[in-house]
């Protein structure tokens, strides 16, 4: 039995050092990549899917690192099976090429989907509260008031804004959307 192994982590700021680590001694071929699980194409995981032949396994660290949701694990797990492709989770020990590993498998999936739904809800309540209380929420940013003061005198007095802007290390579209939104929190 082949196993291959799908790394996947959603930011390039996220290591998958611990997931490498867990699966290079089980697995035959690792395969990584660096994608949201919630986006449309995940071309690493699809190149994943073709190589699989009856009787290899596909091999996850944890649950949550392959799929979006629990209709998709489901549905997933599934499709591998009907092809004869047996899927582990590696930290759970999980088989599903057995009864019991798909009935642990199916419970999970759905722990995950509502941890997954928990911490979305919690975040948004978190985030309303603090525009309640006047945080700003979102990215810093780019240039402070003064900055933008001083860059719309420099504009004014004969300055290209594309210098302006070069002067302050920022983009010319940063600079003009900036200008643009404060002028509007003055108007």
């Amino acid at each position: 039995m082949r196993k291959i192994a799908y790394i996947r982590v959603s930011t390039p700021d996220q290591r998958h050092d611990r997931q490498i680590m867990g699966l290079r001694d089980i697995c035959h071929e690792i395969h990584i990549e660096t994608v949201s699980a919630c986006s449309a194409r995940r071309p690493v995981y699809e190149k994943v899917l073709t190589l699989l032949k009856p009787g290899d396994m596909l091999v996850v660290w944890d649950l949550d690192r392959a799929f979006r949701s629990v209709v998709d694990a489901l549905t997933e797990a599934e499709k591998l099976r009907s092809r004869g492709v047996h899927f582990q989770i590696a930290t759970l020990n999980i088989d599903t090429s057995t009864p019991a590993g798909i009935f642990v498998y199916t419970m999970l999936s759905a722990l995950a989907e509502f941890e997954r739904r928990t911490l979305s809800q919690r975040t948004k309540e978190g985030m309303a509260a603090a525009r309640r209380n006047g945080a700003r929420i979102g990215r810093p940013r780019a240039l402070t008031d003064e900055q933008l003061q001083t860059a719309r005198r420099d504009i004014e007095g004969g300055k290209t804004a594309a210098s302006v802007a070069r002067e302050l290390g920022v983009y010319h579209y940063t600079l003009s959307r900036s200008l643009s939104r404060q002028q509007m929190r003055i108007s």
